[in-house]
């Protein structure tokens, strides 16, 4: 089930409402994305084995560099100071030691979604993230969306936006560019997007 509260919120007053969701829910991630909360459903076994070969397939890029899983909260966007957790992040190894529940996305080199089977997709990840990570700078997004059988690669943040995005069908290799700088051979993703 995928909620969106349409009023502007505070950031204080999300994480707030966060810290109960999380205290009183289990496996609910809410997110504060253009100043609206969204709720983002339970990831399925699919979108986790998604996830998985990513890691696998990043690994080798450098001892230094992780791909962090499980949500890990991220200040992003220029509105309403805007908090999201995406699926997965490409960063230094330690990036995000020592700050919290809501890190800086400074240290982020790509911001990773990959599509809920839920209504709210469409604006939540294929239109809002994309603002919100290119606003707050992050070089690369990759969304793997299973309703078209599509990786899209977003990257060139400028002014809100990402100049440049590059769509593959699945099956492809797909070239992240630098800061990642590695192409990926996404036929294995072909068992895991019904």
């Amino acid at each position: 089930m995928t909620a969106v509260h349409e009023d502007p919120i505070l950031t204080s007053e999300f994480e707030a409402i966060a810290r109960a969701v999380e205290r009183e829910t289990e496996g609910m991630r809410v997110e504060l994305i253009g100043g609206r909360l969204g709720v983002k459903p339970v990831p399925d076994a699919e979108r986790n084995r998604i996830l998985h070969w990513l890691l696998l397939a990043l690994m080798p890029l450098s001892p230094r560099l992780f791909l962090h899983l499980a949500g890990q909260g991220l200040e992003v966007g220029t509105y309403r100071k805007g908090r999201a957790r995406p699926d997965a992040v490409l960063a230094p190894i330690d990036a995000f030691l020592g700050q919290g529940e809501w890190a800086s996305a400074h240290a982020a080199l790509m911001a990773v979604e990959v599509t809920s089977w839920d209504s709210d997709t469409n604006q939540r990840d294929r239109v809002d993230k994309p603002t919100a990570f290119a606003e707050t700078g992050i070089p690369i997004y990759l969304l793997i969306d299973r309703d078209t059988a599509e990786v899209v690669v977003y990257s060139k943040p400028e002014n809100g936006q990402y100049l440049d995005v590059h769509r593959y069908a699945i099956g492809l290799e797909v070239t992240l560019p630098l800061p990642v700088g590695v192409t990926l051979d996404t036929a294995p993703l072909r068992d895991w997007i019904s």
